[in-house]
């Protein structure tokens, strides 16, 4: 069985990045994570990010470029892999069409927020992105 791809979008806007506070599972309900999802069959892991994030922010895949990755692969089990990717939203006002809420956080920040515990894996390259200034 192959594994199954899920990319998740670090949106980098200055020094802070986007994250989006989950409503399901329930397990997950009320943490927070990097939006995105499933890479569908047939499609590239950039195509799917733009996708979900014009279903999950309310923005226009036109409106987003997907940059280089972001960290490292996480496995989640053994047949699902984690990928992330630093994105920049060109136009736009993300909203919450899929998340409880969403939030802009400072590197500062990260480690005071309650992460999904598959997203925490990125914490020191979100923080270094973010000090980078992207």
């Amino acid at each position: 069985m192959p594994t199954q791809i899920v990319v998740a979008a670090a949106v980098i806007s200055g020094s802070t990045v986007l994250v989006a506070q989950r409503v399901r599972p329930p397990e997950l309900a009320g943490r927070w994570e990097l939006p995105g999802g499933k890479v569908a069959a047939g499609e590239s892991e950039r195509d799917a990010l733009a996708r979900e994030l014009a279903e999950e922010l309310g923005v226009a895949a036109a409106d987003v470029m997907v940059g280089d990755r972001l960290g490292h692969d996480i496995a989640l089990d053994g047949a699902t892999t984690l990928r992330a990717y630093r994105v920049r939203l060109v136009r736009g006002e993300p909203r919450p069409q899929d998340h409880r809420a969403l939030r802009w956080v400072t590197a500062a920040e990260l480690h005071d927020v309650d992460w999904v515990p598959a997203d925490r894996g990125w914490l020191g390259d979100l923080s270094g992105a973010l000090s980078a200034g992207s």
